[in-house]
């Protein structure tokens, strides 16, 4: 056996094992791959230059996601159904189906994300970490833009992403999009609805070309994109 991400373009696997934990299981039953399960690998391409979470317009609003979740949305463009990241810079298409959870699509729908909805692929946002200083103490904390899209505070009166913040702008955390684990995880580092932050920086630092890339596979008439860390996890023959 060999791990999905060493198979070349244009060939047919099955899937005979999945390492990891459940939550990985579970994310990739939900694109449709699970043991016993017949893909064939179209492409493995880079996501791009920068990989990281992706900047798009959605009713006249500016949002980001992070690419793990993008990679369960499945746009149509020019008449093609597409995983998002497959996207470019200005496409414009309409969400036809989010592969995931009742959950996961109601964590979608509090940013306007859902079935039906149009949108426009703006970039690919560049991975850099943000540093927040957290409550009263200043207490410093640091995460990617992606996790920092999940936090949504209040400023001057406005809903925003965190990751919109200006350097040195304080807002109060208002929501966190998503489940248990995440609101527990931010928990241990302070972060509660309710809490302040303050932008502190941005840290930018050198793109990770393994990190930037996909395998884009097709299960049944699905096309579905897998990261470059699950592929790793997928063994097949």
């Amino acid at each position: 056996m060999k791990s999905l991400k060493d198979v070349e373009s244009e060939n047919a696997v099955v899937v005979k094992e999945i390492t990891g934990g459940l939550d990985i299981k579970q994310h990739l039953e939900e694109l449709g791959v699970k043991e016993e399960v017949e893909l064939t690998v179209v492409a493995t391409e880079p996501v791009h230059v920068h990989a990281g979470p992706i900047s798009l317009v959605i009713r006249d609003r500016e949002l980001i996601i992070a690419s793990g979740w993008a990679d369960k949305v499945y746009v149509e463009v020019y008449w093609d159904v597409l995983p998002f990241l497959r996207l470019e810079a200005g496409d414009k298409g309409t969400i036809r189906s989010i592969k995931g959870g009742k959950d996961f699509k109601g964590f979608l729908s509090e940013l306007g994300i859902a079935e039906g909805s149009e949108l426009t692929f703006l970039r690919h946002v560049p991975d850099r970490t943000i540093v927040f200083a957290v409550g009263s103490r200043s207490t410093e904390v640091r995460m990617g833009e992606g996790q920092a899209s999940k936090l949504i505070v209040t400023v001057d009166g406005k809903s925003v992403q965190a990751n919109y913040l200006k350097d040195g702008e304080t807002a109060t955390v208002e929501r966190i999009i998503g489940g248990t684990h995440l609101v527990e995880k931010f928990g241990r580092i302070g972060i509660d609805q309710g809490v302040d932050l303050t932008l502190l920086r941005r840290e930018a630092h050198a793109p990770d070309c393994t990190k930037g890339t996909y395998v884009l596979a097709r299960v049944g008439e699905q096309l579905i994109t897998i990261g470059h860390g699950l592929a790793e996890k997928l063994l097949v023959e």
